[in-house]
């Protein structure tokens, strides 16, 4: 029973507790044994099983009274650890933060409590999450569950979201929820082949979420299925007066508006994106998501978006330089990691602290940062830079004359193996190049799974949408779910 209850997504576990199938409690502890039993992954930094069950209860009471039950009544999820919780370490993945219990719960993890979801634990994910592959926490590598065929090779979850995307592939949690500033979303739901929606800018509150770069985090749900993501989404977002970037907007009924019947559509091909290099699988489940779209009633339309070579050198100089800004509150002080050496005065306290408790990866981009914010560069760099992110969105502007969703691949290439970049985080970047001109744009994206290459790994398709209209980016998703018929799972090696 209890593995036929872990294989149920977020709707099934959620109306099958409302229907009385089972109950709430009986969901909790299967997918808690899960956790427990794939140590191997990596997956959590901490697992809460006590959460999970509490909340268990509570909606298991509440239908013994005959209470609404929320919409996300009994299922429980995995929280990345970048959103605070109450009681919870937080750390963000990295050793600054190692022993942090917030006395306070992030705007988004609240919203989830409230609609009668429960918390199986902290995701793992890249060090403040800077990455894409999930090798720069300072609590270890997460293991993607999928493996090559005929290879016993381990394998990148993809990044940030690398401790959500394993557990929502590997059935340790129904859904998880992500974080997505140049991709931190989609490219780890491509990989593992699930769903996960990158809502547009100011949907879900950032208050309580460890920043990276401000003006380009934003939290969404990573789920089984298109289905799931907009029950997750619909938890999640809305106004927060505590977040001055948080849209003042009601909340769709997204669940409600699925639609996967898009006569009447045009769907963009953007030609900049066919780049040197792209794996020919990709291309391939490029052409068959165009007919699955033209098989939905879409029209196919070719587009321009000619700023799009720029967007990724602009990203990885915007990012840095708010990263360095967010992260200069580390410093040994307030909370977090003090090392203080023997006859040290406050800047080497300041400097010991950030040298031992940041990792690589961050320490790089905090330089990057710095360097592109100081005089005599800032206009060189910066400033460019938020030239370019302006003409980027005027792509995309002048782009939805002509269609109503964008049909892109979600990454360049399938998962890879453990340490294939190590030393050229150039290479690394290039994974988020199909990610980031929508980050820069503040658009909604969302991937979901489209096929296996010949390796039998799942590849993804992206789907880009105009700004508030998540509707159409799940209507678009629906249609590709519903024609790919995409059921792969890894098999259980952990």
């Amino acid at each position: 029973m209890s593995e036929d209850l872990t294989n149920l997504g977020v709707k099934a576990i959620r109306d099958g507790v409302a229907g009385g199938d089972f109950t709430a409690r009986e969901v909790a502890e299967a997918f808690n044994a899960n956790v427990a039993a794939a140590k191997d992954l990596n997956a959590f930094i901490v697992a809460t099983p006590e959460k999970a069950l509490e909340a268990a209860d509570a909606v298991d009471a509440k239908r013994a009274k005959g209470e609404d039950l929320g919409k996300m009544g009994g299922v429980p999820i995995g929280m990345k650890d970048l959103f605070c919780t109450d009681g919870v370490q937080t750390t963000a993945a990295s050793h600054i933060l190692e022993g942090f219990v917030p006395q306070y719960e992030s705007t988004v993890s609240a919203n989830l409590w409230k609609a009668g979801a429960g918390m199986l634990g902290k995701l793992n994910l890249d060090q403040f999450a800077m990455g894409s592959s999930n090798e720069t926490s300072y609590f270890g590598n997460v293991l993607s569950p999928w493996k090559k065929e005929g290879s016993n090779a381990a394998l990148i979850p993809g990044g940030s979201s690398g401790g959500s995307s394993t557990a929502v592939a590997a059935r340790l949690a129904p859904a998880a929820t992500g974080t997505d500033t140049g991709g931190s979303i989609r490219q780890p739901a491509a990989v593992t082949g699930i769903t996960g929606i990158k809502p547009t800018y100011g949907r879900c509150s950032r208050w309580g979420v460890v920043a990276f770069a401000s003006s380009l985090d934003q939290a969404g749900p990573m789920a089984r299925d298109v289905t799931d993501c907009a029950i997750m989404l619909e938890a999640m977002a809305g106004f927060d007066p505590k977040d001055s970037t948080s849209l003042d907007m009601p909340v769709p009924e997204w669940e409600k508006g699925l639609n996967p019947d898009l006569t009447g559509k045009k769907v963009g091909i953007p030609r900049e994106y066919r780049m040197d290099g792209t794996d020919q699988a990709i291309l391939d489940s490029w052409e068959r998501g165009k007919e699955w779209l033209r098989d939905a009633g879409a029209e196919i339309v070719d587009i321009s978006l000619p700023h799009t070579k720029y967007a990724l050198p602009a990203y990885y100089i915007i990012a840095p330089a708010e990263a360095s800004s967010n992260l200069a509150r580390y410093d040994g002080v307030r909370y977090g990691l003090r090392d203080l050496p023997e006859g040290a005065g406050l800047q080497d306290m300041y400097a010991a602290t950030r040298a031992a408790g940041f990792g690589d990866e961050v320490k790089r981009r905090i330089l990057i940062g710095t360097y592109v914010l100081s005089a005599g560069f800032y206009d060189a760099y910066y400033t460019q830079a938020q030239k370019i992110r302006t003409l980027v969105a005027q792509d995309f502007e002048k782009a939805w004359g002509q269609c109503d969703v964008i049909l892109a691949p979600t990454t360049p290439n399938a998962a890879f193996p453990l340490g294939g970049f190590d030393g050229d985080p150039l290479a690394m970047y290039l994974n988020d190049v199909f990610a980031v001109p929508a980050s820069l744009a503040g658009l909604p994206a969302m991937s979901v799974p489209a096929m296996l290459n010949g390796d039998g790994l799942p590849l993804g398709l992206q789907i880009v949408g105009k700004p508030f209209d998540e509707q159409g980016v799940l209507n678009a998703g629906l249609a590709i779910e519903q024609r790919s018929g995409f059921d792969a799972t890894p098999e259980k090696w952990w």
